[in-house]
């Protein structure tokens, strides 16, 4: 699934490269823009349709694997604990980084937050140093990250989230129209447990595809957004009085 998504994410930039949109593609399909999207967000191509956008593009599909190979290598997957422990130490750099992984240029940090520009440039050339990023002439930010790129498990960031934030996460009543709060319950199989996991993982990545496609958007119409998902076996202890006890 892994390869899957980040042949998609290789086609989405070849069509970019040669200034190609989803508009192009649903005509040349003969579907639908909103069907297109779809196609993409969910990355469910079939081979044939995969080679008929190639073909638009006026290349193979053995190109669009060569480019995802020869990108793969030069692209982090996931930082080292000591890495993640150098941001987690100094706020402003999480700030900094969270912000260019969410696509945000230096003017839109700068104008956002209370950072100097200088500082701010300071906090990007840390993260040019631990490849996270490229930093380019005139202070523009290239990602270096794959689309695939996560915390590390219960690392030093995924921990600072989970101690520091998650009381303000939930502090909303969660009832307003761009809010969501889903909380259920059952018995549940291994292998159902298993396939619910998959199904939550594909929301995962269709989240990833439609932040990617989001970045062609202009700033102000981009909101910052946060999805949890988890789950466990678990029962509440409060129940755990009325249990009884072991033979």
């Amino acid at each position: 699934m892994a390869q899957t998504t980040q042949l998609i994410v290789a086609l989405k930039q070849t069509l970019k490269a040669h200034g190609k949109t989803y508009a192009d593609v649903a005509s040349h399909l003969k579907l639908s823009e909103a069907s297109v999207k779809r196609l993409f967000s969910h990355k469910s191509f079939t081979l044939q349709r995969l080679d008929q956008v190639c073909q638009m593009l006026e290349i193979e599909i053995s190109d669009l694997v060569q480019m995802l190979n020869e990108g793969a290598c030069h692209r982090l997957s996931e930082l080292t604990r000591e890495q993640e422990g150098e941001i987690v130490s100094d706020l402003e750099l999480l700030l900094v980084t969270v912000s260019v992984l969410n696509r945000w240029t230096l003017d839109q940090i700068v104008k956002y937050y209370n950072i100097t520009e200088l500082r701010c440039i300071n906090h990007l050339a840390h993260l040019d140093r631990l490849k996270l990023i490229e930093l380019l002439p005139k202070n523009r930010v290239k990602l270096l990250v794959a689309p695939n790129f996560r915390w590390q498990e219960n690392g030093p960031i995924q921990r600072f989230f989970m101690e520091k934030l998650e009381s303000d996460f939930f502090s909303s009543r969660f009832n307003k129209e761009h809010e969501q709060l889903l909380v259920i319950n059952g018995m549940l199989s291994v292998s159902s447990n298993a396939l619910f996991q998959r199904k939550l993982e594909r929301i995962a990545q269709e989240f990833d595809g439609l932040n990617s496609d989001d970045t062609s958007l202009p700033f102000e119409e981009r909101h910052g957004t946060t999805v949890v998902l988890a789950m466990r076996q678990w029962k509440y202890g409060l129940f755990g009085q009325f249990k009884k006890p072991s033979e």
